[in-house]
Order: structure tokens, then sequence, then C-alpha cells
């Protein structure tokens, strides 16, 4: 079994890292938009610039970020990112404690915090490849954070309310904050000795090498263009499905938590479940079927009605995507480390992250926008029928991981 498996002493320091960060954004979850409103006492154009803005121009910047992450050891770069992102996050309670917290800093601190992400996932992802035996091992990895973070999202935005119900707006931020920095402890205390990259430096062009090998990968350009639409038009429903809860439904705040927080403890079966299911039914099988049952449920959002019925209709909703999501994510992550040589690993999931980003980005503001020019229903409604159409990106036929030569030491 999965949870039974051991992956090594590293492994666990950098799964321990990885839970205490989690846990701490979990617990931080939506906190820079909620100090926007209560502190600042910012408008809807304002809160939505800050949850859109600050990450796209953070994916931005992590664009140049990808070569310089592919040329150094992973852990003092996910050490820098994770003490980046303590530094910009601590600067918000001091700053609120002398009565000089503004929008620009909200803003910048989530630039900063977005694209230090970008680089960390990137840096962890090489990592592990080359901490966890492929197949078995990396998929068992790969589950291991996922369950992690969907136990995360269940218990710490409900936590981290209550916290700031009883001491504050900042508190969560203070919390994680925190977490950064005893990930970064954490990844100091492995003490196995990685080895240096073989390349020394890059050509120009190489900041395009993730999108190269992803686009030039069968195995990958279509999962990428997959990815891409349904995380955005999964993302883009919730600021709708907010408005349509809260508003227009009149759901109670602990509805609207409940109806959240409840469906991810299915992450954690769908998670746990994924090497088993992978042993028996094959990883491009997995992918097909949870990749295609991730994304039939979402029109159901749009049939929401008032009171205990509703309640139920979006768990229920939520709790069969996330099940499916959970299954197919830790899957993905495995054939994508699997499809991709070493030295491209950093470019890979930065590309892979920043194209993400973008498609979220820009799908929320359209389905914000025909929300306002017709209703919420409207716009889920048209989420749920163009998100039935993302299975036809899924990969028809299995492509086998190639063993590609590591490059020189000159250059890539």
């Amino acid at each position: 079994m999965a949870g039974r498996r051991r992956l090594g002493r590293e492994f666990g320091w950098l799964w321990a890292a990885y839970a205490v960060s989690a846990y701490g954004s979990g617990l931080g979850f939506g906190a820079l938009p909620l100090i926007a409103v209560l502190v600042l006492h910012a408008g809807p154009a304002e809160v939505s610039a800050l949850s859109a803005v600050g990450p796209a121009v953070g994916a931005l910047i992590a664009v140049p970020l990808a070569p310089w992450v592919e040329l150094r050891r992973k852990r003092p770069v996910m050490i820098a990112m994770d003490l980046t992102r303590f530094a910009a996050m601590a600067t918000l309670p001091v700053a609120y404690a002398v009565g000089r917290l503004g929008f620009v800093q909200l803003l910048v601190v989530s630039v900063v915090v977005a694209a230090a992400k970008i680089a960390f996932n990137a840096a962890s992802g090489a990592y592990l490849k080359a901490l966890v035996r492929p197949g078995d091992d990396l998929l068992v990895a790969n589950a291991r954070f996922e369950s992690t973070n969907w136990s995360s999202i269940a218990i710490g935005p409900p936590l981290g309310g209550a916290a700031i119900g009883l001491f504050g707006p900042v508190t969560t931020v203070v919390a994680d904050a925190l977490s950064y920095l005893l990930s970064a402890l954490g990844i100091t205390a492995i003490r196995g000795r990685e080895e240096a990259p073989r390349q020394k430096t890059v050509r120009a062009g190489a900041i395009l090498g993730g999108w190269r090998h992803i686009m030039g990968e069968p195995g990958l350009w279509a999962l990428y263009l997959n990815n891409m639409l349904v995380a955005g038009l999964i993302m883009a429903t919730e600021p709708v499905l907010a408005v349509l809860l809260l508003r227009q439904l009149h759901f109670a705040p602990w509805q609207y938590g409940l109806a959240f927080a409840a469906p991810c403890l299915g992450g954690l079966i769908g998670s746990r479940l994924a090497q088993r299911v992978v042993a028996r039914y094959g990883r491009h099988r997995v992918l097909r079927t949870a990749g295609t049952l991730r994304a039939v449920w979402l029109i159901g959002l749009a049939f929401v009605h008032p009171g205990v019925v509703g309640l139920v209709t979006v768990i229920a909703v939520e709790l069969a995507i996330i099940i499916n999501m959970s299954l197919y994510t830790p899957v993905l992550a495995t054939h994508r480390l699997e499809l991709t040589p070493q030295h491209l690993v950093a470019r890979t999931l930065s590309a892979w992250a920043i194209g993400q980003q973008a498609a979220i980005a820009v799908l929320t503001a359209l389905g914000g926008l025909l929300a306002d020019l017709t209703s919420p229903r409207t716009a889920l409604t048209a989420a749920g029928l163009l998100i039935l159409a993302t299975p036809l990106l899924l990969p028809r036929r299995e492509h086998a991981s190639r063993n590609e030569p590591e490059p020189s030491r000159s250059r890539v």
C-alpha cells in the first residue's frame, strides 16, 4: 500500500516541509483579499485585481527564473524561495501594526509570493525526481503530496476563519509566513548530498525550453492544454458561485464554507487510491478516465437551489470533482516527470504552472464579465458546457517515457 511504502529519510524531511507550508497556506487561504476588504475597505474591482493580477504578474516574473533554477542545486533554491515568501508575508503584519498597510503592498506581496511559489515548485519537482526512484515510488510520493494538499485545504480555511475572528485580520498571515520559515528549516535538515547540475550555462532561447519540450512531446502537449482549460474553467466558477450562493440564494457564511471545505476530504480518497488504481488499470486508462470524470460534474453547479438541497448539491458536485482530480493529479505529475529529462524539469514545471496561472486569470475574468452581463447561472452553465469538451484533449494512446541523454557540461 502507498501509505506503508518507505521512501527514505530525505523524502520524509521534504514531505514534512511541504506539509508545514501547505497547512500554513491553508490557514492563510484568502487572507490577502480578506485584509483588503476588512482593513483597507477595498471594493470589488480592487479585490478582483488582487486575486487575478497579482498571480498573473508573478507568473510573468517566474518565466526568466526557470533557467536560473535549472542551473543550480535545487535544495538551496527551495530554501531561498521559502525565505523570500516568509520575508514578503512578514511585511504585512509589521505594516499593519504601525498603521502603514496599503493596497499596493498587498499587490506586491501577491506578486512576489506567486513568482516564488512557481520557482519553488519547479525546483522541488526536479529534486523529487532525483531523490525518488521512478515508477511506483514516484507515484507514491506525488500521491502523498496530493493527499497533504487536500487535507490542508479541508482543515486550514475553517480554522483560519476562526482565528481571524478571535485574534484579528493578520493572524493567518503570520501563521502562513512562519510556515515558510519552518519549511525552509525542514529542507535544510535534509542531509543527503545533491549533485550540481551538469550544465553551466544556457542559450538565450532556453527561457522557452519548457514550452518547447511540452509541445514537442506527444505525451505532454495535449495534457498541458487539457490542464489549462480544466483548471481555468473550474477556478472561474468560484467567484461566480460565491455571488450566487451568498447574494442570490442567501446561503449563510458557514454554509458557504462547509460547501467548499467538506468536499476536500475527497482529496484524501482519490490520492490514496492512486497507486492501487494504476497498478490495476494502468496509467493511461486512469489518466483518461479520471481526467474525463473530473470534468463532467461542473455543470451541476448551474442547478443549485436554496436550502439544504442546494447545499447538498454543491457538496456532491465538488466532492465528485475533487475525488477524480486528486486521483488524476499525482498520476499526471508522475507521468510528466518521467517524460521530462532531468535537465529540463525545472523549466517544464515552470512553463506548466505559468500556463495554468494565465488560463485561470483569463477565464476567471471572462467568467466574471459574463456573469455581470447576464447572470451567475449563465456563467456557470457556460463553464460547465465548455469543460465537457476538454476530455477530447486527453491522449488516446499511451506514450512511454523517453530516456534522453543528459546535456553537455557547457550549455543547453
